[in-house]
């Protein structure tokens, strides 16, 4: 399947080595494509590790062993298989997971559940163990690879590499975070998006970085969609190698807690953008600005319905001025609204204003903002003081074409 370049895409920015994670990439012959399709991160001894995963009740059981090792804190290795998401595969996939983590941590003298196991592509299809096996073995013996390399080989419909970084100063020491993630469709996150990992070498705790990647989460890649569905592999991890030397991170009254937060939550809304600009046959990045609602969950989920309207997404891509459909989507979100309180518009220009059509309102300004690439559309519903962003694309004739085509 060929796939044309997003005309979204963004160029994959200048990053900086983070000390003790090295990545390296290998082919281990998933699909019948010519490029690498295994990635192998080594993490430092003492490595923490913070992770969010999809709610999907027919998840992988890579997401059930990494919802378990998660728990215990700690990481020494990352393995993302592409290609296969050895989902809805039963004791056939979880058996090929083991076989992973025992393999990677023989070589590396670790537990097995120091070792994370994340696969993404087509479900039902069990991974194969002797591809994987022979996949590893090229990666353990690969020279380490830059973070772009890292990214290129985790996708499988994204049209282009997607990576983040950001950095903070904790006292006087600079730390930096790097982020690479896959995602294009199935998304509609809930705890996380399609794959995403980050990597930085502050020293954090494990459970102060958990609560932190929870809450960056819930602002970033929660309030992403590109087709409303969630996905059966979504998972994203975050892994601090303190190599960087800083007093621990451990709490809020830590020194540079607050710098690293932001961080943090800088590079989880960079990566959760990039997935929006790649979804699958978008042609225009929507941002879906609520407020006015009960509350900031109400202004979410009303944001979300907006942004997953097949009718408000078509019109976007058809550069129709129809905010009679947003209108729609609002009402049927199932929160509280008041028709005559009600106001929409687009691109900073108000279409309708206190439940009616704005008096002497010019369409021209709307069409001419519906012609671009960056497309905004505002809610004021006028009950309340809650306000919520959340971000998608439109939809086309591609999105149809590329996952009618997917398993061929």
């Amino acid at each position: 399947m060929n796939i044309e370049r997003s005309p979204l895409a963004v160029a994959f920015p200048e990053t900086p080595a983070i000390g003790g994670a090295t990545p390296t990439v290998a082919r281990a012959g998933y699909k019948d494509w010519g490029r690498c399709d295994l990635t192998l991160v080594e993490l430092a001894p003492g490595t923490a590790v913070a992770g969010v995963f999809t709610r999907n009740v027919c998840c992988s059981s890579e997401v059930e062993l990494g919802r378990e090792q998660v728990r215990l804190g700690k990481a020494r290795a990352l393995v993302v298989n592409a290609g296969n998401s050895n989902a809805f595969t039963g004791y056939r996939g979880r058996e090929a997971v083991e076989a992973i983590m025992a393999q990677v941590a023989e070589h590396f003298g670790c537990e097995p559940s120091d070792v994370f196991v994340c696969s993404t592509g087509v479900i039902g299809v069990p991974l194969p163990q002797e591809k994987a096996r022979e996949g590893l073995s090229a990666a353990f013996v690969s020279s380490p690879c830059s973070w772009e390399e890292a990214a290129l080989t985790i996708g499988t419909t994204d049209t282009f590499p997607k990576g983040a970084t950001s950095s903070a100063m904790i006292g006087g020491t600079k730390v930096n975070l790097v982020g690479i993630v896959k995602g294009s469709g199935m998304i509609a996150p809930d705890m996380a998006t399609m794959l995403g990992y980050i990597f930085t070498d502050a020293a954090v705790d494990a459970d102060f970085l958990q609560s932190l990647l929870g809450a960056a989460s819930e602002n970033t890649f929660n309030c992403i969609t590109v087709d409303s569905d969630t996905s059966t592999s979504d998972t994203v991890l975050a892994f601090a190698t303190g190599a960087a030397g800083n007093d621990p991170i451990v709490s809020v009254e830590s020194a540079g807690a607050d710098a690293f937060a932001a961080a943090l939550h800088d590079v989880c809304r960079q990566l959760a953008h990039l997935v929006v600009r790649d979804g699958e046959g978008a042609r225009k990045f929507i941002e879906v600005a609520v407020s006015g609602a009960v509350s900031d969950a109400s202004a979410r989920r009303i944001g979300l319905a907006v942004a997953n309207s097949p009718l408000v997404k078509t019109a976007i891509a058809g550069e129709d001025a129809n905010w009679g459909r947003v209108v729609m989507a609002v009402g049927k979100a199932g929160e509280p609204a008041d028709r005559d309180k009600l106001s929409i518009g687009f691109g900073g220009t108000w279409a309708a204003r206190d439940g009616q059509p704005l008096p002497g309102y010019d369409e021209a300004p709307v069409a001419a903002h519906l012609r671009g690439s960056e497309i905004s559309i505002e809610v004021d519903l006028g009950i309340g003081d809650g306000r919520a962003t959340v971000w998608t694309c439109d939809l086309t004739h591609g999105y149809i074409e590329i996952n009618a085509d997917y398993r061929s």
